[in-house]
């Protein structure tokens, strides 16, 4: 049985932490660079965790993966305005979102939370936290990253094409972005984003 997400509680000690949207288009990295930078970067850096209607898969852990929400939790949530971005997935019929909740939880215990969303939901995002520190993961190219895509191997003719097509919308957008880090190395690409941080931590 899925389990709510936890309530917002305010620790009376903590330096409040600052919220970090990443994004980039499907393909460029995000998932390995992240996890990378969570290993290395020293500052006290948090995941969020979104919420999803999908079912858990094997190896998944509530709280952990997702917040697993019946389809009647999430729509309750989304009435009530809980989300600070959410959205369907096409196609497969599961929604995603962002719960505030826990947001603001991390921020207020001092973490450094990571919100990996596309350029929609950081839109979103950004009129309830305009203050959010913005970075775009970026491939260099469309031509760089379709090259990456193919190389997978792993996606129809058809869906590739889908996917180049909204990564072109999403590199069109990144001059919104307040820091944009071409992914040429995950190493390297680790290393800028920490280094951007690390700046903002003495501001």
């Amino acid at each position: 049985m899925s389990q709510q997400p936890p309530n917002s509680q305010r620790p009376t000690d903590a330096k409040p932490g600052k919220l970090i949207i990443i994004s980039g288009p499907s393909g460029v990295g995000k998932t390995t660079v992240l996890k990378s930078l969570f290993q290395t970067c020293e500052l006290p850096l948090e995941a969020s965790v979104s919420a999803t209607t999908r079912p858990r898969r094997t190896g998944e852990t509530e709280g952990v993966s997702y917040y697993y929400l019946s389809p009647e939790q999430f729509e309750e949530h989304r009435k009530n305005g809980d989300f600070l971005e959410c959205c369907e997935v096409f196609g497969y019929g599961h929604w995603y979102g962002t719960l505030e909740a826990p947001v603001t939880t991390g921020l207020q215990a001092g973490k450094w939370v990571i919100l990996e969303v596309d350029v929609e939901g950081a839109a979103k995002v950004l009129k309830h936290h305009p203050d959010a520190i913005t970075i775009f993961i970026h491939p260099g190219s469309l031509e760089e990253l379709e090259q990456r895509l193919r190389g997978r191997g792993t996606e129809s003719e058809e869906v590739l094409q889908k996917r180049l097509a909204v990564a072109k919308r999403e590199l069109d957008a990144s001059s919104s972005y307040q820091h944009i880090v071409t992914n040429q190395s995950v190493e390297q690409t680790v290393n800028d984003i920490c280094r951007l941080l690390q700046q903002a931590e003495k501001n």
